[in-house]
Formats: C-alpha cells, sequence, structure tokens
C-alpha cells in the first residue's frame, strides 16, 4: 500500500505480516560514504515461517488464561539466544526506523509482468494491487513485507545456504538429498531453532551463511513505507526463501539517518564478547556488579568524560545491579553524540548513546542520565513493550529507576535519599502540570488504543499512534505520568515488597514483548491481599493509563503531601531574592548583605522555577543570581533554566549565554526558540533566527522542522 501521510498529524503505520513469517536473526555488511552522505550495502535475514510460533503463541496465551494464581513466564520450547527481531523490538526513543524487520504474506492480484523494481523512488503499489489475507494464498504467489522507510532497494536474492559446508547436517529429511528450496529452507529452520547452549556454533554458521553466494533474484517492489519481495511459485511462508539478501543503500535526506560533523576524529576500539543470552541463569553473571565499559568521546571531549562520566560508570552500574540483579548484557560501550542529538540520551544493547551537554558543571545530570539509560536495559531492552504505543513501560521505569540507582550509587542514607527524591518529584510534578496545560488532550494518554492495545489485523499490520507527529518527541508525558505511576505502586506496596517483585518479573520477562496488563496481573498476584487495597487492573488502566489530564490519586497524593525539607529550603531562598529584587538601588549603609545557602542542582532548577514566576527581576537581581550560584557553568537544567529568566526579563548582558546553549545543548535548546519568538522582542527574534541559521543544516529533522514553524 501506498499510503501518503501527514507527518505532522498522523499515525506511523507498521506494514510487516509479522503473523506470516519472523526474522530471527540479521547479518550487515555496510560502507559508509561520508562524501555523498550514504550508507550502502547488504543485509541477509534468516526467517522463520509462522506455523511454529503461531502454535507458541495459542498455547502462551492459554496458559496464562489457566494459571491466573502463577506468574506466567513467556518462553520458546528451544530458547534462541538471538532476540526474535521484529518493529516492535526497537527503542520506543527512535522515531522511524530503515528497516523494522518483519514481514507478512498477501496476495499478488497485481498484472506485473515480473520486472525487478530497481528505481530510487517508490514505485506507488496501492491497496488494489495488494489485498491482505490470512496466509492461505491459492494459486497466488506469497508476498514477503518489510517495514522499511527512505531507502533505495537495489537488489534482492535468495542466499544459497546449502553451499556452505557442514550446514547439510541440519536437514533431518533423509528424502532431501538433493539440493531444492526445501532442502535450503529446512537447513534454516534448524539453524534458528539451535538451543542456546548451541549459540556460538550458531553465531558462526549465521555468520558463514551470510557470506555464501546468491542462487537467483526475487522480484520486489517499494512504496512508502514497505519493501515487498516475493518468489514466481512459492504459494506460502513456508515455501518462500528462508535466507534472502537485500542490497540497498540510505538516502541523504533519510529520516532515519542524522549527518553531522566529526568534532576531532574518531577512535576505533577493539571490544570482546562474553556469554549472553544466559546471564540470567549464569552464576559467575548473577555476581558481576559491573560489566566491563569504554567510553568513547572526540578529543575535545575526553578530558571532561575522565573528569566525570568514567568515574562514574562503576558506581552506577553496581548500584543497578544491587536493585534489579544480573546486567542484561555483557559489557558496555558509551558513545558522546555531538551538540545535534535530539535527545540527552539513548540505549541499545550493548551500548549507550549520551549528548555532550551532560558532561559539564558537575556530576550530577551525567550521573543521574546515566542511571537512566543503564534501567533501560532491563526496561526497554531486555523487556520491551509489544505495543509501541505503551512507551511508559519503558521510559517510566527508567524515569522511576534512574532516582533508585542515582541515590545508591551516591551511598546516600535513607533520609537523604527520600529527600532528593522527594524534590525530583517535585520538580516533574511541576514539569507534568505545564506538559498538561500545553499539549493535546489525545497526546496526553499512555494507552491511547484502550482495549484494542497489541492487537494487530490477522496479516500483523498495525499502527503506532502519533508516531509521526514531530512534536510527540518533546513530549514527556509517558516519561512523568508512568513515573509516578511507579512512584504510587511503590509508596503502596512498600519499598522491600515492590522491588523484590521487580526482580522476579525482569527474572520472568527478560527476554519477551510485553503489555501492560502483563506487569500489572503479576503485581497483584505477587502481592498480600491487605496490600491491594481496591487495587485493580481496570482501575489501573482508567486512573492512569486510559484517561486525558493529571490522574486523580496523583492529585490527592500532591495534595495531602508535606513539602519535602530541600524544597522548602528553596521557597525561603526564594523569599530572600524576592525581598532583595524589592529594595531600592541605593540602600542604607547599615543594611546587610543577605547570606544565600548553597543549594544542590535539582534546588538551583527549583529556585530558578520559582523566579520564573516573578513577574519582574531587575538586571541587578539577575546579575547578583548570576554571580551567587554561577549559573553559566552549572549543568545543562540549570542553564536552561537561567536562560528562560534571561528571555523573560530580556537581560540583554546574558545574551550570549542563550546563543551558546541553542548551539551546544541543542537536545534542551526547542523550547527557547519559542519563548524568543513569543516575547515579540526585535533583538531576541533576531538571536533566534541567527542562531538557528547557525545549525539549521545539522540540526536533528524534527527538531529544525518544530523550530522552523516557530520563527516563520
Amino acid at each position: 500500500m501506498d499510503i501518503q501521510l501527514d507527518p505532522a498529524r498522523d499515525d506511523l503505520p507498521l506494514m510487516a505480516n509479522t503473523s506470516h513469517i519472523l526474522v530471527k536473526h540479521y547479518v550487515l555488511d555496510l560502507d559508509v560514504d561520508f562524501e555523498s552522505q550514504v550508507i550502502e550495502g547488504t543485509i541477509v535475514l534468516f526467517l522463520e515461517d509462522g506455523n511454529r510460533f503461531k502454535k507458541q503463541n495459542s498455547s502462551i496465551e492459554e496458559a496464562c488464561q489457566s494459571e491466573s494464581n502463577k506468574a506466567c513466564k513467556f518462553g520458546m520450547p528451544e530458547p534462541c539466544h538471538i532476540p526474535v527481531t521484529n518493529a516492535r523490538t526497537f527503542s520506543s526513543e527512535m522515531e522511524y526506523n530503515d528497516f523494522a524487520i518483519c514481514s507478512k504474506g498477501e496476495k499478488d492480484t497485481s498484472d506485473k509482468d515480473g520486472n525487478h523494481d530497481n528505481q530510487e523512488h517508490a514505485s506507488g503499489i496501492s491497496s488494489s494491487k495488494y489485498c491482505c489475507d490470512t496466509g492461505n494464498h491459492g494459486s497466488e504467489d506469497f508476498l514477503l513485507v518489510l517495514d522499511c522507510c527512505d531507502l533505495s532497494v537495489l537488489k534482492v536474492e535468495e542466499v544459497d545456504v546449502a553451499a556452505v559446508p557442514g550446514l547439510e547436517k541440519f536437514t533431518r529429511s533423509p528424502e532431501l538429498t538433493v539440493v531444492s528450496e526445501e532442502f535450503r529452507n529446512q537447513i534454516v529452520r534448524e539453524l534458528v531453532t539451535l538451543p542456546a547452549n548451541r549459540w556460538r556454533e550458531q553465531l558462526d554458521y549465521y555468520a558463514r551463511c551470510s557470506q555464501a553466494p546468491g542462487c537467483g533474484e526475487l522480484l520486489f517492489d517499494t512504496d512508502t513505507w514497505s519493501l515487498q519481495i516475493r518468489k514466481t511459485g512459492a504459494q506460502t511462508a513456508t515455501d518462500f526463501p528462508h535466507a534472502i539478501r537485500i542490497w540497498y543503500k540510505t538516502k541523504p535526506e533519510g529520516r532515519s539517518v542524522t549527518w553531522t560533523s566529526d568534532q576531532s576524529g574518531r577512535h576505533v576500539g577493539v571490544c570482546s564478547h562474553m556469554e549472553y543470552p544466559c546471564r540470567f541463569q549464569n552464576a559467575s553473571a548473577t555476581t558481576q556488579e559491573i560489566i566491563p565499559h569504554r567510553v568513547f568521546a572526540p578529543v575535545c571531549l575526553t578530558g571532561a568524560c575522565q573528569e566525570t562520566l568514567l568515574r562514574l560508570i562503576p558506581p552506577c552500574l553496581s548500584a543497578a545491579h544491587s536493585v534489579l540483579g544480573a546486567h542484561p548484557f555483557s559489557r558496555l560501550d558509551v558513545l558522546i553524540v555531538p551538540a545535534n542529538f535530539p535527545s540527552l540520551g539513548m540505549a541499545s544493547p550493548h551500548i549507550m548513546f549520551l549528548s555532550q551537554s551532560i558532561l559539564t558543571g558537575g556530576n550530577h545530570l551525567c550521573g543521574t542520565r546515566l542511571c537512566h539509560e543503564i534501567a533501560h536495559a532491563w526496561f526497554g531492552l531486555a523487556i520491551g513493550a509489544r505495543d509501541w504505543t505503551e512507551e511508559w513501560l519503558s521510559e517510566g521505569f527508567a524515569t522511576h529507576l534512574e532516582d533508585v540507582f542515582w541515590a545508591t550509587a551516591q551511598q546516600l542514607a535513607p533520609y537523604e535519599a527520600r529527600e532528593q527524591q522527594e524534590l525530583r518529584a517535585c520538580l516533574r510534578w511541576r514539569r507534568l502540570q505545564d506538559e498538561m496545560q500545553c499539549s493535546p488532550e489525545e497526546m496526553q494518554v499512555l494507552r491511547p488504543s484502550k482495549d484494542k492495545t497489541g492487537h494487530t489485523s490477522d496479516s500483523g499490520a498495525s499502527v503506532i499512534k502519533h508516531g509521526l507527529n514531530p512534536e510527540k518527541i518533546f513530549m514527556q508525558v509517558h516519561y512523568l505520568k508512568g513515573y509516578f505511576l511507579l512512584r504510587f505502586l511503590a509508596k503502596r506496596l512498600g519499598d522491600e515488597t515492590y522491588f523484590s517483585f521487580l526482580r522476579k518479573f525482569v527474572h520472568t520477562f527478560h527476554g519477551q514483548l510485553i503489555l501492560s496488563q502483563d506487569f500489572l496481573q503479576m503485581l497483584l498476584e505477587n502481592i498480600p491481599e491487605e496490600k491491594r487495597l481496591e487495587l485493580s487492573v481496570e482501575n489501573i488502566y482508567q486512573d492512569w493509563l486510559e484517561s486525558s489530564g493529571i490522574p486523580k490519586p496523583l492529585q490527592r497524593e500532591r495534595r495531602a503531601g508535606a513539602e519535602c525539607g530541600l524544597a522548602r529550603q528553596v521557597r525561603a531562598e526564594v523569599t530572600k531574592w524576592i525581598g532583595v529584587n524589592r529594595r531600592p538601588r541605593k540602600r542604607k549603609r547599615r543594611e546587610k548583605e543577605e547570606v544565600f545557602e548553597k543549594l544542590l542542582p535539582d534546588q538551583l532548577v527549583l529556585l530558578l522555577e520559582h523566579l520564573l514566576e516573578q513577574k519582574t527581576l531587575s538586571p541587578r537581581t539577575l546579575q547578583s543570581l548570576q554571580r551567587t550560584y554561577h549559573l553559566q557553568d552549572q549543568d545543562a537544567e540549570v542553564r536552561h533554566r537561567w536562560c528562560e529568566l534571561i528571555v523573560k526579563h530580556k537581560f540583554t548582558k546574558a545574551y550570549k549565554s542563550v546563543e551558546r546553549f541553542l548551539q551546544e545543548d541543542q537536545a534542551m535548546g526547542v523550547y527557547l526558540y519559542g519563548e524568543l519568538m513569543v516575547s515579540e522582542d526585535a533583538r531576541q527574534q533576531q538571536l533566534a533566527r541567527r542562531c538557528f541559521e547557525r545549525t539549521k543544516e545539522q540540526m536533528d529533522r524534527s527538531s529544525a522542522q518544530v523550530v522552523a514553524e516557530m520563527l516563520f
């Protein structure tokens, strides 16, 4: 189907037919041309047809329903060490995927002449040409469909896995004595279902198969959102080639890859791999508090990495292990990304991407963000959301756990940890209120598909609600409401009960894709009746996941809760600053200078937020603020609030700080562009346009689109 969508408004379609065939492993062989900004090469896919995993899924669901009093553990009868790869396993922080690798079967009712589509543009296949069915194709060819966007597909071919010496041992059928489609498919079927204790052998054969020659080109077509592949005469998923090679290249304007300038050269390192995925059952892995780790950064930032980041990684990894147990991955590489990276961080298996913005102003922002991304190893990677709209299962957990990990990493006493966590809850409460006031109601819902969450068509296709809306990546609703839901549950159960359950949940569901009800049902089944206090999956859906606005239990809690000591200290300092601001320029000789307390970074953020509520602050007050707290040297969160104060009160002496922030901290600067334009001050608007002109070519595309709409 060639669907024309408005990226500012529509949902992201997932065209793949995951009900018919899945990719069990893939091997990439790519070259990068930095001059043309094109990545070109091949991907070899190893497929498993749907008959086997359809039976497994139905038996899993029956088992879950019949054992309501037991924790249901999803799993394959012969677990493969390679996670099933499909469109729903990628991080929710990614807006687009070049290849979201999965597939579907459809009837080909077109009158094509059998030519290959080797053009670099979408061919525009309409829905009338390929009609989806449930896999029974009669005399029509089976159609494999891969989710795909902004790629030029050059060729598709079948891989002759039978040409790899030694693989013939994987065929169990003695009648298969000659090389045929069935023979090759039998080899792949056995290869992808090898037991986990043969993972080294399996990986070796995957690598060797990826180098095998082709044995015939396949017909293919592309449209805006998918790549469709068929082989003449292959009428079912079982008959379709189970190992295929796709030759493709990216487009410089593609939405999945952003090109930027290298700051000071690249570093090449050699990495070694430890056993995986047996880590959750491997005795040595369960006791390994700190996994091997490395940091890669441009030379100009290596000093900051040595000073801050490298010192924080061990205690943060150790803290995460103390809370959740064995690390899901055997090693961690950290890559410091350029200023135009659209977020402060992103996690992937074995590698974490961190913005260079976290390296300035002490260790607080660096530590909390590092803890957030480490938490994604469990929630987002080892355990993923089966429906992409349930981002809170990744981001809510990571936001909640970052506070727990960071308090442990700092070795805080229980009282200090509680105070810091209450202060962060206060800050997030303020941000959630702002978000509810400034965002459309339909985008405030954590489970927008409600009862249809997790449902796909018979073919496996689905859509991601609001997946193409560029404003969505700037929203924090799934972080904040998810965080407050988990905080609510932890308080209701008590930390000991809650975190004991969380470790059990991780042990049960690691390697699985889940829905909200999997977590909530297991939680309620594993806590004593007296602690449930009328909690139910349905009530949580209604109050927290399926309603816009602020959940009623959270409103009641915030109204009843007393302000923490750190927040009260900030209020006392705010009162002092308001007094300073009201004083006449010429003071009496005997009047004492105000003495201000030293504040934590989060306290500084709260202080500046309170001062932002003041109608006017004099230049003298602002200058004193800057001098007292050395605001230009604080972390990016503090400097962001400081820039807001500068813009609101037109503090021209500090405009250079705003310019610096917009260029060096692009992951957080988009909101500031709006503030500069709303003021209708000619100098501020000129500053905004000047900064955008300098950075727009390298800016993340979604960010650039949102900013351009603000400025022009």
